[in-house]
Order: structure tokens, then C-alpha cells, then sequence
């Protein structure tokens, strides 16, 4: 089950991610760059020129990549991504995982149910991502088959929302 992230009332809270509070009322940038589990994601945004975008009014929902999910890719690629020479193919692999507007989870839900099983999500990249539902579990999938399990959902910003993903998608 994901992290509680609204309240009965529908006003959205606080979540924990990466031993920090996500405030609702601070932007994406303001709160993934205190999150420990997203420096690699953070350091990335960075080096790509999107602190500007995400800390915009968007809003946007983003499919966050840990640390670990990070690690799992083959040995010197983030290395490679971060390099200035690179910020180009940067940049389609980070905004290949933000999605115009703020779908929450239960958005997403929904929209797998009305397309009977599946949702095809149109990235800010220009290719699309894959939602299914497993039980209570949300799932993303990348145009390779690669696919993104949701750990933490309905993460609450200023300007949009972040589900926490457990692999890098990849365009």
C-alpha cells in the first residue's frame, strides 16, 4: 500500500521520502533536493538545466528514480548521462519520466480501469508510459518493456505530484 499521502478531507499532508518531509506547499526542487534517496535524480535535474522547469508552476506529475534504481543501471551510465556533452540525451531520459499535469494515484487508477487494464500516459519527452495496477500496487512501463513499480505514491507538491519509482525508465 502506498504512503498516506491525503487526508479524509482531501487537503493534501506531508510525506516522509528519503528521511525528509515532502511539503505539499514547496515545489518538486524544493523538496526532492532534501530527499536522501534521490541525490543521483537531483544531481541529474541539475546538470540537465531542469531546475527552472520543475520548480515552475507546472503542474506536473514525476515518476521519481531512487538512488538504487539509479545504481541498477549498467555500470558507468549515469556517469556518461551527467557528462556536459551529454545533456541533451540527459534531458530526454529525465523528462521521459514527467507527465503534464497532477495525477495522483488514484487518477492513475482510474485511468488504468477505464482503458481496461492499461493507461498510456503522454511524457513531456514525446513517447509514452505504460500504467497498469496490480492489486493496491501501481506499475510504469517504458516503451522497452522495462518496468517501474510506484514504492511511494502521492507525494504532494506546489506544483504537481511525485510517485516514487523503483527503475529508471528509459525512452
Amino acid at each position: 500500500m502506498y504512503a498516506a499521502a491525503t487526508s479524509m478531507d482531501g487537503n493534501d499532508k506531508t510525506v516522509m521520502v528519503g528521511g525528509a518531509a515532502m511539503y505539499p506547499s514547496k515545489n518538486i526542487v524544493e523538496n526532492a533536493v532534501n530527499s536522501k534517496d534521490h541525490t543521483t535524480l537531483v544531481a541529474a535535474v541539475k546538470a540537465g538545466g531542469l531546475v527552472q522547469t520543475l520548480s515552475g508552476p507546472g503542474p506536473f506529475t514525476v515518476f521519481a528514480p531512487t538512488n538504487e534504481a539509479f545504481a541498477a543501471l549498467p555500470a558507468g551510465t549515469v556517469e556518461t548521462l551527467l557528462k556536459p556533452e551529454n545533456k541533451v540525451t540527459l534531458d530526454k531520459v529525465l523528462t521521459y519520466h514527467v507527465v503534464s499535469g497532477r495525477l495522483s494515484a488514484h487518477d492513475l487508477m482510474t485511468m488504468v480501469k477505464s482503458g481496461g487494464g492499461k493507461a498510456m500516459l503522454k511524457t513531456v519527452e514525446g513517447n509514452s508510459l505504460t500504467v497498469e495496477q496490480k492489486g493496491d500496487r501501481l506499475m510504469v512501463a517504458d516503451d522497452k518493456g522495462n518496468v517501474a513499480n510506484v514504492t511511494i505514491g502521492d507525494v504532494f507538491q506546489s506544483n504537481g505530484v511525485i510517485h516514487v519509482v523503483d527503475k529508471v525508465l528509459m525512452p
